[in-house]
């Protein structure tokens, strides 16, 4: 909720919103690395899979910090995402380690 004089927020920001929108962005990073989602930079699909395990080990070591404010069904929701990105990995990369 914003201050109607200055326009600014009228309660501090909490960590777990943002924390939130960097899972998200780092799963759509990620998928994008796997080559299975449109890249807006490169205008296509464009395959890097050591820079995808970056983005999906970013998103598992974020998930634990904000599952505390999470209810049951979100907490299913962010470990179904992680792990399917492992799995496309894993997919993609013929198990190898890259």
């Amino acid at each position: 909720m914003a201050d109607e004089q200055t326009g600014l927020p009228s309660e501090p920001i909490s960590v777990f919103p943002v924390l939130s929108m960097v899972i998200e962005q780092m799963s759509s990073i990620a998928w994008q690395k796997l080559g299975l989602q449109h890249d807006p930079f490169v205008g296509g699909l464009h395959k890097n899979l050591p820079e995808a395990r970056i983005a999906i080990d970013a998103v598992a070591a974020l998930i634990p910090l904000l599952e505390p404010s999470l209810d049951e069904s979100d907490k299913r929701q962010v470990q179904t995402l992680l792990r399917d990105l492992r799995v496309n990995y894993v997919n993609h990369s013929g198990g190898e380690d890259s």
